[in-house]
């Protein structure tokens, strides 16, 4: 009898192993003449050297799968392992940024989301305008997170200008994390859509993904790294300037924003539409224009914000 330690590299234990075992159980119901113990990081596997050569393969094939992926199922380990390679909708399959948490896809849904994604592939600096629910953030970070995953880039970098919405930053309790963490929490909650919590966790430990106000990019080169720049209407000339000029090598950035939602004192301080502008003819840098038609969220949004749009007509006439 053969006694092996298979080291688990390119999964968390957590999903491997799945809710209270269930997963591993089925694993092991497939190798019913082996011992197969699941001990942290590892697998610890007894039987004939053959059996365990076999075993082996179908686990890297699982494994890949879940890189690709980012879910298991009882249905996935079923056809892995017992038919080979999980069978896909190649044509689907393309039209998908991402797959996240709990078998979530994510795939740019309406027009303008696939010409950004298509605009990502030419391009190394992206802008995407818009009004709320549009999903220009939820796409940009769907794009950096399979870039991270492909190993297209070493690293997330996510970042927001700390703008008083009609609220004072002050009043807030806690320490100056506490007091700007609501600030960045739609960027939490994408990336908790997509990235399993304890591989988030260890990501933000290493800085492997950060989320940081927009001052603390100041001074920085970021080398191999997805930068999002998020509400960018609330950013002025120089300070879009000083982000942009943060773009090391192999880095691919992104500055999204809402036009109508400018939180700045005087509204005409918003640099996002002048330095559009600017650099719209420059070649390497892309620009999206979201609409109406683009909002996902519940159907009552897209009415709202063309209800604010009319009566902000009616007033400037």
């Amino acid at each position: 009898m053969t006694e092996k330690i298979i080291l688990l590299e390119g999964i968390e234990p957590a999903e491997l192993y799945g809710s209270g075992n269930t997963l591993l159980g089925r694993i092991c119901e497939k190798f019913p003449k082996l011992k197969i113990i699941g001990r942290g990081s590892s697998l610890k596997v007894m039987g004939e050297a053959e059996e365990i050569t076999r075993f082996e393969k179908k686990l890297h094939q699982l494994i890949d799968y879940y890189g690709r992926y980012g879910h298991l199922s009882k249905e996935v380990i079923d056809q892995i392992f017992d038919g080979g390679l999980l069978q896909t909708n190649e044509a689907v399959d393309r039209d998908v940024i991402v797959y996240g948490n709990n078998g979530l896809i994510v795939r740019a849904r309406t027009v303008n989301q696939q010409r950004l994604v298509k605009l990502y592939e030419t391009n190394d600096l992206l802008f995407a305008v818009g009004p709320a629910g549009s999903g220009k953030t939820y796409t940009a970070i769907a794009l950096a997170v399979r870039a991270l995953r492909n190993k297209e880039v070493k690293r997330i970098i996510l970042t927001r200008p700390a703008v008083e919405a009609g609220e004072k930053l002050g009043f807030l309790p806690g320490d100056l994390k506490d007091k700007l963490d609501p600030y960045l929490q739609p960027l939490y909650d994408a990336l908790n859509d997509m990235i399993p919590a304890v591989k988030l966790s260890r990501y933000m430990e290493e800085g492997t993904v950060q989320i940081a106000p927009l001052a603390y990019m100041r001074g920085r080169t970021l080398d191999n790294a997805f930068v999002i720049l998020d509400e960018a209407q609330n950013t002025t000339v120089s300070q879009i300037k000083m982000f942009l000029t943060r773009m090391g090598r192999n880095a691919k950035f992104i500055v999204t924003g809402d036009v109508t939602q400018i939180d700045l004192p005087r509204k005409n301080d918003s640099g996002l539409v002048p330095v559009m502008e600017l650099l719209r003819e420059i070649e390497g840098i892309g620009m999206v224009t979201f609409d109406n038609r683009d909002i996902i969220r519940h159907p009552l949004v897209g009415h709202i914000v063309r209800a604010f749009d009319q009566a902000s007509n009616t007033e400037n006439q």
